[in-house]
């Protein structure tokens, strides 16, 4: 049976304004960074793939040596705890329910666990995060179906295709047999590295991003009692109307997994 992976952040829930910024911003505060990045300068922020990476970047020489890291164990260290306690701060926001699952979550997976496909989760955050989210995302019961592939279990982080190839040999599934929902351009390339067609649903973060390559690129999978669908590109010609649901899904996994252009 076919698979349906999904990137997390941006696409399960709305995590990186209301959840991830907060909880980095409150983490630098009670460890005594001095840094606290508006919601333009995360902007710039969520193009790095890895919230430990994310971190890092802010560790210009006045700032590491304002904080006595003048090592590359301490620094290393420094960020590990870090990062350990904005996770503990995100999966307590998540757990609040102030992040809701985006439009056609929910409605997708269901369809999908009643087709008998393989669901799964492809993402550089952290695991327990990832986690928390798609619990609150698709409910107890069909979070419990979903394999989930998360933070640094590859070399590299997205851009790069490790985390999706990862996904595909441990499902034992071929890339032709696979559809992924990503928000973000990085996303995307990696997804499309790996042979993967790709559904974007765009985030406020990513709206402006270049999709090239993508099977489809809508602004939420939409549920029927919400606002339709906003097509922002289809060169397959899915022909979507309304929502996006698995016979779309179905089309595309019909079309070429390259196509003529990469992203």
């Amino acid at each position: 049976m076919p698979a349906l992976i999904f990137d997390c952040d941006g696409v399960l829930a709305d995590t990186e304004q209301y959840g991830h910024l907060p909880a980095f911003n409150q983490t630098f505060a009670e460890f005594g960074v001095p840094v606290q990045w508006s919601v333009d300068e995360y902007a710039e922020k969520v193009k790095i793939g890895g919230g430990k990476e994310r971190m890092r970047s802010i560790l210009t020489p006045s700032v590491a040596s304002s904080l006595g890291l003048h090592d590359d164990a301490g620094t290393d260290a420094a960020i590990l705890a870090w990062h350990k306690r904005k996770t503990e701060i995100y999966k307590g926001l998540v757990e609040s329910g102030v992040m809701p699952a985006r439009p056609g979550i929910a409605r997708i997976v269901q369809e999908a666990h009643d087709a008998g496909w393989t669901l799964a989760v492809a993402s550089t955050s952290a695991e327990p995060a990832v986690r928390a989210v798609l619990t609150h995302a698709v409910g107890q019961d069909l979070a419990a179906h979903f394999a989930v592939f998360a933070g640094d279990v590859v070399p590299a982080k997205k851009p790069a295709p490790d985390i999706y190839l990862l996904a595909l040999r441990e499902l034992g599934v071929s890339a032709d047999d696979a559809i992924v929902v990503e928000d973000s351009g990085n996303g995307l390339r990696a997804a499309f590295a790996a042979g993967l067609r790709t559904v974007v649903t765009v985030s406020g973060f990513t709206r402006e991003e270049d999709f090239t390559g993508a099977a489809l690129v809508v602004s939420s999978l939409g549920d029927p009692d919400g606002d339709p669908v906003e097509v922002l590109a289809d060169p397959h010609g899915a022909g979507v109307r309304g929502v996006v649901d698995l016979a779309t899904l179905q089309a595309l996994l019909a079309t070429s997994s390259t196509g003529t252009e990469t992203p």
